[in-house]
């Protein structure tokens, strides 16, 4: 039975030496390409154009001196640069000084007012403000009801109370409307109500 190899004594094994590996380098590659373009003493250039071509080619003039004083054309870029950002700069500029353009909104034409106003209503015909009621109230409550969020637990029935009071003017601060009072049904409110709600 073969005795099994001790742990700890390392087995025997070939010794690898070093070996010196030649590479080229890159200054040879470039001594290479010398030694062919330039000539050796005595023989002359490998690569001379024939003398028909130098017939074929002119001289060109000499470049004139540049003139100091000229402007150089990298300083005329910068200075376009400058110009144009100094422009754009005052156009923004101006255009937030200028008062904000509002889009023109169409506006049905005013109906013809009567000369006398009538002692029934003081705001004009249609206005409507907390203390009156009948059918117009009903009207303003069940539009004001298809607006969310604007006239909370309201009932479609009542007179114009505090409480349609606030609902209008919450609805008109909501959507902008500033033609009538506060709280007051008036034309401008009724005519962006009945647009949103399309009551007939």
């Amino acid at each position: 039975m073969p005795t099994p190899p001790d742990p700890e004594r390392p087995r025997p094994a070939r010794v690898v030496e070093p070996v010196r590996v030649l590479r080229a380098r890159p200054t040879d590659a470039l001594a290479e390409l010398m030694r062919e373009l330039m000539p050796e003493p005595g023989e002359g250039l490998r690569n001379k154009p024939p003398a028909e071509a130098e017939e074929d080619t002119e001289e060109l003039p000499p470049v004139p001196a540049e003139d100091p004083a000229a402007p150089r054309p990298r300083r005329r870029r910068w200075a376009v640069a400058v110009a144009l950002a100094a422009a754009v700069l005052v156009g923004f500029g101006c255009a937030l000084l200028l008062p904000g353009r509002q889009e023109p909104t169409a506006h049905p034409a005013p109906s013809p007012v009567p000369s006398a106003p009538s002692e029934a209503d003081p705001d004009g015909p249609g206005t409507l403000r907390q203390g009156d009621s009948g059918p117009e109230v009903s009207e303003l409550r069940r539009r004001l009801l298809r607006i969310p969020d604007v006239f909370h637990d309201g009932s479609a029935t009542g007179p114009y109370d505090a409480q349609l009071a606030a609902a209008v003017a919450r609805f008109q601060l909501w959507y902008g409307i500033r033609g009538d009072e506060s709280g007051v049904y008036g034309d401008d409110t009724r005519r962006d109500l009945e647009s949103r709600t399309g009551l007939g």
